[in-house]
């Protein structure tokens, strides 16, 4: 067996207590449930639980996926934030789709998000930038994303004068830097058992609101 088969088939899931859920108590709505699963997820000790994995398809309905960040989570929707001339900002001004993943091991929990994408205004994508650090600043103020590199030195290059910039002009503007607000139709919470009795409660916006439905595992 080789190194990687042999890791693969020797891992665990979940190799710690799991925390119980009883989806009779869930509130009417998904957002309270997210918020509550996510300030959980951190108290117990999970690595970046802001983070998520954000799938979009071009114009050709190929999917593709990547890791971002979450930036909020309010009656609006999810937010997050990334240039427009980048790829995931092609495709969605192409197809204004997407699904959110979350995954918090720590405590076997997943929430799953679908629904349509809107843009903020660009006020308001400026003030998302400059509540973050010089480093995010930095790399907006690069641009660029997903454009072909010709070298890792002009990388360098790049990088070094935008953080000159970023720590000269802290105000300075990104101009394609864009939020994007996941405006949910579906909410799915899986709290993970170690007896793969997994407990799948999903929401779905009606014309009526939200309706709950428990999912077979």
């Amino acid at each position: 067996m080789t190194d990687f088969h042999h890791a693969l088939r020797s891992l665990r899931v979940w190799d710690t207590d799991l925390p119980s859920f009883d989806p009779a108590s869930a509130p009417p709505e998904p957002l309270p449930l997210f918020q509550d699963w996510f300030t959980a997820a951190a108290a117990a000790g999970q690595t970046e639980p802001h983070t998520l994995s954000l799938a979009t398809t071009d114009e050709d309905g190929r999917p593709d996926v990547r890791t971002v960040m979450l930036h909020d989570a309010d009656a609006r929707g999810w937010h997050f934030a990334s240039h427009a001339t980048s790829a995931k900002g092609r495709q969605l001004a192409a197809r204004p789709e997407a699904a959110l993943g979350f995954y918090w091991p720590v405590q076997g929990r997943q929430v799953r998000v679908r629904g349509h994408v809107t843009t903020g205004t660009p006020e308001e994508a400026y003030e998302d930038l400059h509540a973050r650090t010089t480093g995010a600043l930095a790399s907006a103020l690069v641009g660029r994303q997903s454009e072909v590199l010709d070298s890792p030195e002009t990388l360098a290059e790049a990088s070094a004068a935008a953080w000159r910039r970023a720590e000269e002009e802290p105000d300075a503007a990104a101009p394609t830097w864009t939020l994007y607000v996941v405006e949910p139709t579906e909410v799915e919470f899986f709290q993970g058992d170690a007896r793969r009795r997994h407990i799948r409660l999903r929401y779905r916006r009606t014309p009526d609101g939200w309706t709950r439905e428990l999912l077979w595992p």
